[in-house]
């Protein structure tokens, strides 16, 4: 299952339990965050495209923590007329852990008790079953 978001203009793939750097968010580490402009969602051969986001739609994470990336140099000149300018530039980033994928509609409890359901009956459709024996 994976989903595609877009957050601080850019848009994001993302599958449940990834690590995510985006710009700069508001929170500290622990707080959940959740993105609604989801623009596609798939879950294997069934795919929701929006137009342009898919109604109901989420996808729910925490924030892991707030960081900087790497600096960038900014120079600037012009040949023959002494003009030089150096600059320096460091971005604001926060890091996601993405936890969840919601489809319209559904909530993250409802997601884990279809989830358990599911097991269960797999787990009783894939269990030997006993065999009776026939008094003769």
């Amino acid at each position: 299952m994976f989903a595609v978001i877009k957050t601080g203009g850019k848009q994001y793939r993302v599958t449940p339990n990834q690590l995510l750097l985006i710009e700069k968010s508001e929170g500290v580490a622990g707080d959940p965050i959740e993105f609604s402009d989801v623009l596609m969602l798939s879950d294997g051969d069934d795919i929701k495209v929006g137009a342009p986001i898919v109604s109901g739609a989420r996808v729910q994470g925490t924030i892991v923590e707030q960081t900087r990336g790497d600096k960038i140099i900014v120079f600037k000149k012009k040949r023959r007329h002494n003009y030089r300018r150096k600059n320096g530039h460091r971005q604001y980033l926060t890091v996601v852990r993405i936890t969840d994928i919601l489809a319209s509609g559904a909530t993250a409890s409802q997601k884990t008790e279809a989830a358990s359901a599911k097991k269960t009956t797999e787990k009783a459709a894939s269990a030997p079953k006993a065999k009776a024996k026939s008094k003769e």
